[in-house]
């Protein structure tokens, strides 16, 4: 059951990232030859900042890979968290963005020298088809996420997502301009730059936990519990323990028995236990201990 999770897995986040790849490609040259002819420096910083998305993308791409290879004599349980590595790297450089955003922002509305440069409207057309793209893309990669279940392709679309606001600020700067409103996009910026920093700290304070042996959260563990206690043979359990090891979760558990119970027959009831909990599909090791009932 892992293994076919894992491949799933995989075969999603390489097929996700390389469109996500293309299209912040596409994307990024139609803006900048677009921003060229149509006189504005805000589609041609969106360009820019939308080649940051290559950057996160190479990340995912990398941690795909090598989260994906076998277990080995220095990982010998496996290689998984590179997900989680990836993931706080996309969280960090979501933070980076959110303040730079803030900083220039800041900058212009306190020390606004800006001379407002008369756009093309063909600008506008173009900012709208790349809201629109980059929404659909966030929406594509989010349900993929959620469908194998990675939180570091749920990471990587809500960091496409921070690059459609961006956009619909730019979207907005362009349409200010055509109106000549020249400080709606300034506020713009600092809203949307705060709510790009506050998902980077999200997602970077779940990094962390997760590579610091955070537990399962509270549901994982009840359902896991009410596995065992609902597997024939095991009256009782005590020292239940769960980490996370990216989406996977590892288990220790004392399994109690009777004191007249045989090994044989105490290791095959802890095995239909361990089956079990396993069918979950995102259990990766289940480690037990008997303890004789006095």
């Amino acid at each position: 059951m892992t293994d076919a999770i894992l491949s799933d897995k995989q075969a999603a986040a390489s097929h996700s990232t390389w469109v996500s790849v293309i299209v912040n490609l596409l994307l990024s040259i139609l803006q900048i030859v677009i921003g060229i002819f149509a006189s504005s420096s805000s589609l041609i910083s969106d360009a820019i900042h939308s080649l940051s998305d290559l950057v996160s993308d190479i990340a995912v791409l990398i941690a795909n890979k090598f989260s994906n290879m076998p277990s080995d004599d220095t990982h010998q349980y496996g290689h998984y968290r590179f997900e989680n590595i990836a993931s706080l790297f996309i969280g960090l450089l979501l933070i980076g963005i959110g303040l730079s955003m803030i900083w220039h922002a800041g900058d212009r509305l306190f020390n606004h020298t800006d001379s407002v440069a008369q756009v093309h409207y063909y600008a506008l057309i173009v900012a709208v088809f790349v809201v629109v793209a980059k929404e659909l893309l966030f929406r594509y990669m989010l349900a993929i996420g959620k469908r194998v279940n990675s939180t570091m392709l749920i990471t990587n679309a809500w960091h496409a997502r921070s690059d459609a606001l961006s956009s619909l600020i730019v979207l907005f700067a362009i349409g200010a301009n055509l109106l000549g409103i020249s400080w709606a996009d300034i506020v713009a910026s600092l809203i949307v730059g705060a709510m790009i920093a506050h998902m980077g700290l999200k997602f970077t304070w779940n990094s962390i936990h997760d590579l610091s042996d955070h537990a399962a959260t509270q549901e994982e563990i009840n359902t896991l519990r009410a596995i065992l206690q609902e597997t024939p043979g095991i009256v009782s359990f005590h020292d239940f323990k769960t980490r996370k090891s990216a989406d996977f979760i590892h288990i220790d558990v004392h399994l109690d028995f009777p004191g007249s119970m045989s090994i044989k027959e105490a290791h095959d009831i802890a095995l239909l236990a361990i089956n079990r909990l396993k069918a979950k599909g995102n259990v990766l090791s289940v480690t037990t201990h008997f303890d004789p009932m006095h």
